[in-house]
């Protein structure tokens, strides 16, 4: 953990110290520090926070040096803060609560260095029972008394931070608990908003907190009979599953007609034979794992020409079109972006995988994703794929990550969600479907995902990672899995307070190197950038945006069918009579995607600046539709009353 409170002199020589060496392998990561101080600024007025209040949050040290911290850390905020609402309740400036911490024990620093060595008046050492109070006249005294006591109010606020503290719980929960509370403030504010359109607030709001809260333990304990019931309601329509798969992956050369759904039990919420891994063979070409290389590209398409161009143009650039990609590579769109990556970035090279070998894995995993899903299907795993491979370019991230953390982050994002039926964790979960049950209720679908994933490695002639030593292996296998797992979208908000808390606990220690020496460090910045990456549709340009909305649409609306048919109570956001897709959208890029993208901004500053800019226009653009919209519908029922 970085040190707080030094000097500034003390802090500039401690930024110097932390320069990487020549030839040095701890990685660092730069983050732009908090300007220098202006001692002359006056102290503001602290603002009222949920909860109790953050000292610190006015200005820091009264008239000492580091009177000015909030003032210039506040040209330094965007303007684009008063759109994120988790974060508008106050004027916080640094809102993670072990910055705040750390911000205020710097303050404390300052104001007792300011008391003892000239800032101020010191006060001379005497005897506590022969201390008398100044003359009422003397005004340096005065002074001395009131910068006295405001130290003393914020190391008393310090102390109680950091006294409720829970042991077993890292600093980034506390960050993780005041978003959740923020957001819930703002959630429920929202729902009494009033709406004559489509969805209700209400509704919004349920989808949110259902979807991207994590459930604590008391939620979990009330859901328990919910669950029970809707399981005991889906098993009257439905027949115990026939589903037949095993632990061994089926005969590659098993014709397509009698191959097992590739779908976990269709995902029915049948109650059926318990199942381990329940995958379905792909049809693949006869490509040798050691002969001739395979077509450029990995695959055969008459567009070979087109392609390539199109990744020579724009494959490392933000905004790649993959509808088109899909297209051009005849529906191969994961092969050919995983392939295309591996040869920019030298994996062939590197880990010695043979290309057919590559190729022979990525088509069965891609054979492996549900083509008639709408959104969870190849193309979504190649935009994600796609979409890391550019983050990964970030001048802020040269030669933070090894290539074997590079190689372990595209094969994450290309897997993340092999074999998706289409519904979510909690339609799972609600019908006690053999995944759920598989694998406790805990983040089914993204072990699931691993398991298909790491399993389809066995296939002959598909294991890319085969030439890896066993270290390597098991290390790569490691953060496969605990980035995947991140995608849950429940771990939204401890992914967001993780990074929120490590760019600001940076800014306010004064440096402007992230040294990244442990793994949890590393992985934290890894997760976050696939979880954007997997949330990256709203930053997309429009045209790629929209397409993006639709399918996630009928996504949802398909799963508000089943749950229709199976007599269950219809998931947020889920049913094509009461969706107002605009107005979710706002809601989803004010509450849930514009503060990812924002932390993730101030992280690689400046290189996402143009991505935090497309999602704002998609915001505003969305915003009109939706505006456009309610005032279309209160004018109708105008005329009919």
């Amino acid at each position: 953990m970085l040190e707080s409170g030094a000097p500034q002199a003390d802090m500039h020589q401690q930024q110097q110290q932390q320069q990487p060496q020549a030839g040095s392998s701890l990685p660092v990561l730069a983050i732009e520090p908090l300007p220098p101080a202006d001692s002359d600024e006056e102290e503001d007025q602290l603002p009222d926070l949920p909860g109790r209040s953050w000292p610190g949050s006015g200005s820091v040290g009264g008239s000492s040096g580091g009177a000015g911290v909030d003032a210039a850390a506040a040209a330094l905020a965007s303007s684009r803060r008063g759109s994120l609402y988790i974060f508008r309740q106050s004027d916080e400036v640094i809102v993670t609560p072990f910055a705040q911490v750390l911000h205020t024990l710097r303050s404390v620093y300052d104001s007792v260095r300011t008391m003892t060595s000239g800032g101020g008046r010191p006060a001379p050492a005497q005897n506590h029972s022969s201390s008398r109070r100044a003359p009422a006249g003397d005004a340096g005294s005065f002074a001395d008394n009131h910068l006295a006591e405001k130290t003393l109010k914020d190391l008393e606020w310090c102390l109680e931070q950091l006294e409720t503290v829970q042991t077993h719980r890292s600093v980034a929960d506390m960050a993780s608990s005041k978003f959740k509370k923020m957001l819930k403030i703002e959630l429920e504010r929202m729902s009494s908003w009033p709406s004559s359109t489509g969805a209700t607030s209400n509704q919004i709001e349920s989808y949110i907190t259902s979807t991207f809260l994590e459930k604590d333990d008391d939620d979990r304990t009330a859901s328990a009979a919910a669950a029970a019931a809707a399981a005991v309601a889906a098993a009257e329509f439905l027949e115990p599953s026939t589903n037949s798969t095993s632990g061994t992956l089926p005969d590659t050369q098993r014709s397509p007609a009698s191959a097992p759904s590739s779908s976990p039990a269709e995902a029915s919420g049948a109650r059926g034979t318990m199942t381990k891994v329940p995958v379905r063979p792909a049809v693949l070409p006869p490509t040798p794992t050691e002969g001739p290389l395979p077509p450029r590209l990995g695959v055969e398409t008459p567009h070979a020409e087109q392609l390539s161009e199109l990744f020579a143009q724009s494959l490392g650039t933000w905004g790649l079109d993959i509808f088109l990609v899909d297209r051009l590579s005849c529906q191969h769109p994961l092969v050919t972006v995983v392939y295309a990556i591996a040869e920019k970035r030298d994996f062939f090279n590197k880990f010695r995988i043979h290309p057919s070998t590559l190729v022979n894995y990525f088509l069965h995993v891609e054979q492996h994703y549900k083509q008639d899903n709408p959104y969870h299907n190849a193309v979504h795993a190649a935009d994600v794929t796609q979409s890391t491979h550019v983050l990964l370019n970030a001048q802020a991230l040269d030669n933070v990550f090894s290539d074997l953390e590079i190689l372990a982050s595209i094969f994450a994002c290309a897997i993340h969600d092999v074999n998706h039926p289409g519904v979510t964790n909690q339609f799972l979960i609600n019908t006690e479907n053999e995944l759920a049950i598989m694998y406790n209720d805990a983040s089914v679908l993204e072990n699931h995902h691993c398991a298909v994933a790491f399993k389809l490695l066995q296939e002959p002639n598909s294991n890319i990672l085969r030439q890896l030593e066993d270290g390597q292996r098991k290390q790569l296998r490691k953060m496969v899995i605990d980035m995947v797992l991140a995608t849950d979208m429940s771990k939204h908000m401890s992914l967001l307070a993780d990074l929120k808390t490590m760019v600001e606990t940076k800014k306010v220690a004064g440096g402007c190197l992230l040294k990244l020496d442990n793994y949890s460090e590393k992985m934290q910045i890894m997760q976050n950038m696939v979880h954007c990456a997997d949330l990256s549709n709203p930053a997309k340009p429009m045209p790629l945006s929209s397409q993006w909305v639709t399918r996630v649409m009928e996504e949802f609306f398909s799963q508000g069918d089943r749950e229709k048919a199976l007599g269950l109570p219809v998931s947020p956001m889920c049913c094509r009579e009461t969706a107002n897709v605009e107005k979710s959208q706002v809601s989803f890029i004010d509450f849930i995607v514009h503060p990812l993208w924002e932390a993730w901004t101030e992280l690689v500053h400046p290189d996402a600046e143009h991505i935090l800019n497309t999602l704002e226009g998609n915001r505003d653009h969305y915003s009109e539709l939706s505006a456009a919209k309610e005032a279309a519908a209160a004018a109708k029922a105008g005329q009919e009353t």
